[in-house]
């Protein structure tokens, strides 16, 4: 049995869940996530904990029960907390500010770097350099705060770039003269 598929999911206060067959709609403060999810997987609301079953141990239900579970985890967390990504720039001259609800980069390009606005994702920026990308649903938080970083990833002998707050860039070491 999966370990993450058999924990039951604590539904905390504030937020309701709806399962409608298969179609999981979670309500909170922040928000209204909905999903579909596969038809073979039982999902079931018991006494304020949200259940994943699967009907056998076939490859397929054994790889879709821990997934689904971990996705409707998210969808609860996403509309009571909400999740964020903090980025910084380093280099001389880099900086970002908000336009709109966009965000507008300066990364030593000939052109400013222009990131356009995404639904249910709010960009924020403090000194110019630390870029705090929040939203209620993990995977887009995830993919805008990755495109951002894509634009100029950090580079491997000075360390200047769009690198995630937490990352750690490996440092080579120069030419020897």
């Amino acid at each position: 049995m999966s370990r993450i598929g058999k924990k039951p999911i604590v539904v905390p206060a504030g937020v309701t869940v709806t399962v409608d067959g298969h179609k999981v709609t979670v309500k909170g403060p922040k928000g209204t996530l909905t999903k579909e999810f596969n038809k073979n997987l039982t999902i079931a609301l018991e006494d304020g904990h949200v259940v994943v079953t699967r009907p056998d141990d076939s490859i397929e239900m054994r790889a879709l029960h821990g997934t689904t579970r971990a996705l409707i985890h998210n969808m609860v967390v996403g509309v009571s907390e909400g999740f964020k990504k903090v980025l910084n720039l380093v280099g001389v001259g880099y900086r970002a500010a908000v336009k709109g609800k966009g965000l507008e980069l300066a990364l030593g390009y000939s052109h400013p770097v222009i990131i356009d606005e995404v639904a249910n994702i709010t960009f924020s920026v403090e000194k110019n350099t630390t870029i705090i990308v929040e939203g209620i649903e993990k995977d887009v938080v995830g993919q805008v705060a990755a495109i951002i970083r894509s634009k100029r990833a950090p580079e491997p002998y000075k360390g200047k770039g769009v690198k995630y707050a937490d990352e750690v860039i490996r440092r080579k070491e120069g030419k020897k003269s």
